[in-house]
């Protein structure tokens, strides 16, 4: 084999990378410090494997916040459909379901990895596990291979693909970043990101297992709304999870870092201010000679239900009949704004995706290739892009990806 393109990292990204280099003639070597490949991968969407969304265009890239304007470059040559395209020909169809999320129609994460396997094999990609990667090498401002252990891969262009430092048991330890550090790459500090939150609040602990649904959630930021959903939440031993609170954890953690951050639930939110005092007066009339605990249980989860006596500051067994119109206002109140103090985030291990890496201006945005060295490229977690769940952040994985190997494989002549 003539030196190959090295790819470092078997997960999304680096698979699509190195399939794609091959799908071109460039010969290819994939390093992969586990003995499987696809390890994050094959635990995403909780096993079912949330590879994109069909949102718009414009919807899509505004879901990564500032750094989303990056992508434009790496999108426009394998966007949504040119993946369901890919998957489709090798066997996996796929399906649209609520919130525009796309999964394989198998409902399996597996078929997902298998699919980029059976890519590599097509490509005759020589892969090379429990190889980890310990030094990228340089000579003359551009790359020449990668030290692992004692041993030297000599190669043309170095794929960076090793993913960020959630779900470190998958492999995903951080390794890019210390690599890419060496060679003189800026890192924006990596921090979790699609993370429960912890909260300050002891109650919380009672209600570990109960999930919320159709609630709004809203970010204060020292008492202002910072961001609003609309969702589902989940109650954990010490805080908050689930789709809603996992979106607002970036933002919610920046914000609990340097002041105030809070968490308003809006148990209510179909409800106007009118009609939900409507619906109180009318429960505790006509439930009058049951207890206030017994009207709020036709209110509230079995769990909220006691934390909602305490917090109301009104006896449990008090009649209905007997709540003055003071204390209907604090359940009111409570109901439109049950209050969470947020401290903190669980462990970047515990994260979804990592938030920081290799900074994008240091990289062109069409190619991936390093602006500091000649013949190295990135692709995947390992670059400072991040998203909102959803599919987003596996697309911009595999469109990365797919743009790195391509443009890896025609740097050294290669076109198909």
């Amino acid at each position: 084999m003539d030196e190959p393109i090295i790819v470092v990292g078997g997960g999304a990204a680096g698979m699509m990378a190195a399939g794609r280099a091959a799908s071109l003639g460039a010969p290819v070597l994939l390093l992969e410090k586990t003995p499987k490949l696809g390890n994050k991968l094959r635990i995403t969407g909780k096993g079912r494997c949330n590879v994109t969304n069909v949102a718009p265009w414009n919807d899509f890239i505004a879901r990564f916040g500032a750094n989303g304007r990056f992508l434009y470059g790496a999108f426009s040559q394998f966007f949504v459909e040119d993946l369901r395209a890919f998957l489709a020909e090798r066997g996996v169809p796929t399906t649209v379901e609520r919130g525009g999320r796309v999964f394989p129609t198998a409902n399996d994460a597996d078929v997902v990895a298998e699919a980029l396997v059976s890519y590599l094999r097509q490509g005759r990609v020589d892969v090379r596990r429990r190889t980890p990667v310990s030094e990228l090498l340089t000579e003359d401002g551009r790359v020449a291979g990668v030290r692992s252990g004692e041993r030297e891969y000599r190669g043309r262009c170095v794929i960076v693909a090793t993913g960020g430092c959630s779900y470190p048991g998958t492999g995903s330890t951080g390794d890019g970043y210390r690599l890419l550090a060496q060679l003189g790459h800026t890192i924006i500090a990596p921090r979790p990101a699609l993370v429960p939150l912890v909260v300050a609040e002891p109650f919380v602990g009672r209600l570990q297992g109960l999930s919320l649904r159709n609630v709004q959630l809203t970010l204060l930021a020292e008492g202002r709304a910072r961001q609003s959903l609309f969702g589902e939440m989940l109650f954990t031993s010490d805080g908050v999870s689930g789709p809603i609170v996992l979106t607002l954890s970036k933002a919610a953690a920046e914000v609990a870092a340097t002041g105030r951050a809070e968490l308003s639930i809006d148990l209510k939110p179909a409800l106007s201010d009118e009609e939900l005092d409507a619906r109180l007066r009318r429960d505790l009339d006509a439930f009058g000679r049951r207890s206030y605990r017994h009207i709020l249980a036709g209110l509230l989860p079995r769990l909220l239900v006691d934390v909602f006596v305490e917090l109301t500051g009104v006896p449990g067994d008090k009649p209905g009949n007997q709540v003055t119109a003071t204390e209907r206002a604090r359940l009111r109140a409570l109901l439109r704004d049950l209050r969470l103090t947020v401290t903190g985030t669980r462990p970047i291990g515990e994260a979804i995706i990592t938030a920081g890496g290799v900074a994008t201006d240091e990289l062109e945005p069409r190619t991936l290739q390093s602006r500091r060295v000649h013949g190295l490229y990135c692709c995947g977690e390992v670059l400072d892009v991040d998203a909102d769940t959803g599919g987003y952040n596996l697309q911009a994985a595999f469109s990365t990806g797919h743009v790195a190997g391509e443009a890896a494989a025609r740097a050294l002549g290669y076109r198909a």
